[in-house]
């Protein structure tokens, strides 16, 4: 393969791909684009085999990620994938390696397909022999936007929401030996009323390269017909209580028992400690009372472990392990009656970057388990306790990963669209209007907000939700912050960061302000936060997704003048502390695409200032609410 690239350099590896008919040798990345250091390990053989769903484990599945065959088909049937007729295939168009979108390089394809055509996707599989007897469930991570899963030729599921998990059972469309699954997938992207964050057909700016398809693991697991399918968790630190609320299929005795933990320690980490409490479920909730009890936070996330058994007629026939916290969040009020963000009870600052999640290689997806962790630990070294994660939404392996190392996280929903229905007047404060959305995009918006919420709700490092994120397509705030609390009464809410539509609906009044922070208005009733400031740019040569066009709301030549500007404006934040901003999100993480306003290089192989000093500023940001 090597001697053949040698030999044929104006070969692209895309064509490469197409032309040895799916032999796993010959896979390769899309060229032409800045790639990760882990790249280079991304192998169909080596993709993303961790067990994808650490908050509920159990011990035997299987993954299918890796090599599929792929075609992009002409198709005007919509987006409903229930009337769908399945795409005649008279031969496909190549490999795709899952679960990269088709767009991304790591992929393999690289290619666009736009709101006229359709991906389809399929491969061959088979059960394991020792799951005979079993229920077999097959798992989607997420796949954007509308999709249609058929097995030997029977539709098994249908979804459309690219941000959620859905899984079919296929037990009764099985066959002995090799079985054929097919995906179809259909993704209008920005020519659609659909969630999709920021993705669009024509990037530009601040809006980047569309996803489509697979972006997320897709697997198999053998299961009970009796089982348990979730669960959330609630706590009271007052009377040392962990409460569960599990969804069960079937029925059976469900014992749920509260075990020790660790820091750090998640389910598919290892073995759990000492039996602490145990109980049975008893009218869909259990308390567990942990005695002494650990507290959750950035500095020491301790982590209880949750064991779960389900019994009928005696006999077990599921067990699984999950994870619990001791974590509130709550709004205080300090000496000088300013409301504060409090942990625990106790009154905490929260700093962090804007997260945008997106990968140069990958998009959407990180090339791997150690790349999605790498920008929390270095979120962690740079002295941040806070994220924000604008837009996205990660696979549950990035939350767990912020349980485990300990970072708050704010959760944004996708949104639905951009800048074209806000409602701004520029003039006067409060003076935006909403947008009169559409019926089907409210029911659209609130099925799909109500699954991810009902989805990352067992992930306790998620701290406050974001229905909205300016005024993009923003709509009736006040019934979608009370159907955001109805959903999850645990959590803050953000009803809209930044924008100029404030409805003093939710717990938190939060400004932007580019590039200096600044607060724009405030709120006596609600917390006052600054969701976005900073975006200090600085191009580095060599690690550029465009090297010819790239910007940052302020530019620099060195890092030396981007850390001087980035600690002048912490001084400045500083002043805004002391007026009463209780929280403050920096852009950003990294570059993204020909933004050059990153911590780091799109690439993360580039921190543009020196990051002992970066921590050192940081932690004074964070400490200086205790100092007032």
């Amino acid at each position: 393969m090597k001697t053949l690239r040698i030999l044929l350099p104006a070969l692209s590896a895309a064509l490469l791909l197409f032309s040895c008919s799916g032999n796993k040798e010959q896979y390769a990345p899309v060229e032409g684009r800045i790639m990760t250091r882990w790249a280079s390990e991304v192998s169909p053989e080596n993709c993303w085999k961790e067990y994808p769903r650490p908050q509920l484990v159990r011990k035997e599945w299987k993954d299918l990620n890796g090599l599929w065959n792929y075609a992009v088909v002409p198709s005007k049937e919509g987006a409903d994938p229930a009337e769908w007729t399945p795409s005649e295939i008279s031969s496909w168009d190549g490999k795709i390696l899952v679960p990269f979108a088709i767009e991304s390089a790591l992929s393999g394809v690289g290619k666009h397909v736009g709101d006229s055509c359709r991906l389809v996707y399929e491969r061959l599989f088979s059960v394991p022999g020792k799951w005979s007897g079993r229920r077999t469930v097959l798992h989607f991570d997420a796949v954007d936007w509308a999709a249609s899963v058929s097995v030997n030729g029977v539709t098994a599921v249908t979804h459309t929401g690219g941000y959620v998990p859905f899984s079919a059972d296929i037990t009764d469309l099985l066959v002995p030996g090799e079985n054929t699954l097919r995906v179809e997938v259909y993704d209008a992207t920005d020519d659609n009323t659909q969630p999709r964050g920021k993705q669009v057909s024509r990037p530009r700016g601040i809006w980047y390269t569309s996803v489509t398809g697979i972006w997320q693991s897709v697997w198999m697991e053998p299961v009970a017909a009796d089982r348990i399918e979730a669960y959330y968790t609630e706590c009271s630190l007052e009377d040392g209580t962990i409460y569960v609320f599990p969804e069960i299929e079937g029925e059976g005795e469900l014992t749920v028992a509260l075990r020790e933990g660790g820091k750090g320690w998640a389910a598919d980490t290892g073995k759990p400690g000492k039996r602490i409490s145990e109980a049975v479920v008893s009218d869909g909730r259990v308390d567990l009372k942990a005695g002494e009890v650990r507290t959750w936070s950035p500095e020491s996330p301790y982590l209880y472990a949750l064991e779960f058994t389900l019994r009928k007629d005696g006999k077990v026939v599921d067990r699984a392990l999950g994870y619990a916290a001791f974590r509130e969040i709550s709004v205080s009020t300090d000496e000088k009656g300013l409301q504060r963000l409090a942990l625990n009870g106790e009154p905490l600052f929260q700093y962090g970057p804007l997260d945008q999640g997106w990968w140069p290689d990958g998009l959407y997806t990180a090339p791997c388990d150690e790349a999605l962790r790498f920008d929390i630990e270095k979120t962690k070294e740079f002295g941040y306790n806070m994220i924000r994660k604008h837009i996205k939404v990660e696979p549950s392996r990035w939350y767990a990963w912020c349980d485990r190392l300990g970072i708050l996280v704010w959760q944004d929903m996708p949104s639905i669209t951009d800048h074209r229905f806000q409602k701004w007047d520029q003039n006067t404060p409060y003076g935006g209007t909403e947008w009169d959305a559409p019926a089907e995009v409210r029911k659209t918006y609130y099925k799909e907000w109500g699954e991810i919420i009902s989805h990352l709700r067992t992930f306790p490092s998620i701290v406050t939700w974001v229905p909205f994120n300016e005024a993009w397509a923003q709509f009736e705030t006040s019934t979608v912050v009370n159907f955001t609390r109805a959903q999850d009464p645990t959590r803050l809410i953000n009803s809209a960061s930044g924008g100029n539509f404030f409805a003093e609906v939710g717990d938190i009044l939060d400004s932007h302000h580019y590039p200096d922070p600044k607060m724009r208005l405030w709120a006596d009733t609600l917390v006052n936060v600054l969701g976005e400031y900073g975006g200090i740019g600085l191009a580095v040569e060599g690690h550029l997704w465009q090297p010819d066009r790239n910007w940052g709301y302020v530019q620099y030549k060195t890092g030396e003048e981007v850390f001087e500007t980035y600690a002048s404006y912490a001084e400045q934040l500083k002043g805004e502390i002391a007026r009463g901003c209780a929280a403050a999100v920096y852009t950003q993480t990294t570059d993204v695409e020909i933004e050059v306003n990153g911590l780091m290089t799109y690439d993360r192989e580039v921190i543009k200032m020196d990051a002992s000093r970066l921590r050192e500023v940081n932690l004074g940001v964070i400490a200086s609410m205790k100092q007032e």
